[in-house]
């Protein structure tokens, strides 16, 4: 399947979205990355406000950093960018599912996706290998 072109969402409507969602606290909601065409699950991260306006104004995705306390613009550092595809809300309206098209790995391992430990009867297994070294993605380590 093609990537489609995304078409920014108006301020109105950014703004009503903003109401309808459900963030902690803390003003975080969790917001689950999934690969578009595939389906596949690519990560969990956390995005507030700011991130949601961003993320639906330029079709980049950001998120939040807890651990930077800012604004984190996937890719920013890594060149592992996130392009949104579609922005979605549960039914409680506290968790987010970005429909995304992934450019290279989506987690810091180095993986494909951050879901790579299976938990079976026999023990944890990896299931992905690292396709990219993790200290080339990111100029800070």
């Amino acid at each position: 399947m093609k990537n489609q072109t995304f078409t920014p969402i108006p301020e109105e409507i950014i703004v009503k979205s903003l109401e309808e969602i459900k963030f902690s606290e803390h003003g975080l909601i969790p917001a689950i990355a999934q690969q578009h065409d595939t389906g596949e699950v690519l990560m969990m991260a956390w995005m507030n406000a700011d991130a949601v306006r961003e993320t639906l104004a330029t079709g980049r995705v950001c998120y939040w950093s807890r651990s930077r306390q800012s604004l984190w613009r996937k890719g920013e550092t890594s060149g592992q960018i996130q392009t949104l595809n579609s922005f979605r809300y549960d039914c409680d309206r506290d968790t987010l599912l970005l429909k995304v098209d992934q450019k290279g790995v989506a987690c810091h391992t180095g993986r494909r996706n951050c879901f790579f430990n299976e938990i079976t009867p026999d023990g944890i297994k990896i299931l992905h290998d690292v396709e990219v070294d993790p200290d080339s993605l990111y100029s800070d380590k």
